[in-house]
């Protein structure tokens, strides 16, 4: 009853104080940033909220709508959501959870719900039958507890590395079929397998690659999108400040281009982020023009948030001094007529 009367409370605020258009997700593009913070702290699970980890703030949301985006990606954990597997969720937590939307929306921000796990729930993977049936079952929890399909979208698993490609490929179909038959009609995002780079698409490994698992991916309502991940360092893991240059990257993005034609499916690129080098600024505008064909839903980059402290590809938020890496995503945010009045003067954080 509590949850059921948070929500009520949350969305019926924020329907009468902000118009927003009826079908956001709907937009040609969606293009806009992670925004991290509740997923962090990994060892500490599920954790204590502004102390292990944290939710954005009213102005973060604020912020990121003013510079232009249209979609924030939000990292959870799934051991927060629901600390005991087949438990029900927590209400603490989808009281976050709801909040978060609830200020998205505000903004006028769609919002890619993603659960941050890696292809694991604590330190299991996730391979056996009970935990992949526990699988499908949060995701049917979440869809029904926040009842929600123009502005929310799915973001079924960030970087299944602890699963087998097959494995990890078998999981995702079978959760699109059963949320599409529990009549779920949100917009759902299939990231690869593995770490899910763009640039590993098509090596195979046990003799299958994410290319070919996922060329017959298929979606009743066709609302289902590829996710793939890119950094620009040299070993493409976002850990480094190098980058590659930008022509490096040509031949990569062509052949998943070509791929996602030949095969009827549409791309996203959930994870990008650049260090703030003269060189890395110039392989970042270079990635955001290559997205820019039909192949492209969209992207989001990593990552804005509060708790990076000097993470060097990060955004922050800072109305005086913003992060180098603003200048050009700003000009690549899709433009819309569809959400009306964003907030145009953001507080300073």
């Amino acid at each position: 009853m509590w949850i059921k009367t948070a929500k009520v409370i949350a969305f019926a605020a924020l329907l009468t104080t902000f118009q927003v258009s009826a079908h956001c997700l709907d937009q040609t593009r969606l293009t806009g940033v992670n925004l991290a913070g509740a997923e962090f702290n990994s060892k500490s699970l599920p954790g204590k909220i502004n102390k292990d980890y944290t939710y954005p703030t009213r102005e973060e949301f604020e912020f990121i709508a003013a510079q232009g985006a249209n979609v924030i990606r939000l990292p959870i954990r799934w051991e927060r959501i629901q600390p005991r597997l087949d438990a029900p969720l927590d209400e603490a937590e989808l009281a976050q959870v709801i909040m978060a939307l609830s200020r998205a929306k505000t903004a006028g921000l769609c919002v890619i719900l993603d659960i941050h796990n890696y292809g694991r729930y604590y330190n299991d993977p996730i391979s056996s039958a009970a935990f992949q049936t526990a699988f499908v079952d949060l995701w049917r929890s979440l869809v029904k507890a926040l009842d929600e399909k123009h502005f929310l979208a799915l973001g079924l698993m960030n970087e299944p590395s602890y699963l087998s490609l097959a494995d990890w490929a078998a999981l995702a179909k079978r959760t699109v079929a059963a949320l599409r038959a529990a009549g779920a009609e949100q917009l759902i995002f299939v990231g690869g397998g593995g770490w899910n780079g763009l640039h590993s698409w098509f090596s195979e490994k046990d003799g299958v690659s994410n290319a070919k698992l996922f060329a017959d991916l298929k979606d009743p309502l066709k609302k289902t999108v590829i996710e793939v991940h890119q950094y620009a360092d040299k070993n493409y893991s976002g850990t480094a400040m190098d980058c590659y240059p930008p022509e490096h990257f040509n031949a990569l993005f062509e052949r998943i281009q070509t791929w996602a034609r030949d095969n009827g499916q549409q791309l996203f690129l959930g994870e990008f982020g650049f260090s703030t080098t003269p060189e890395c600024l110039t392989t970042l505008t270079h990635f955001l023009k290559l997205m820019e064909g039909p192949e492209w839903k969209g992207w989001t980059y990593w990552a804005s948030g509060r708790w990076w402290g000097k993470y060097g590809l990060a955004l922050n938020s800072s109305l005086t001094e913003p992060s180098p890496q603003w200048q050009p995503l700003k000009k690549a945010f899709f433009k819309s007529t569809e959400v009306k009045n964003r907030p145009e003067a953001p507080s300073p954080l």
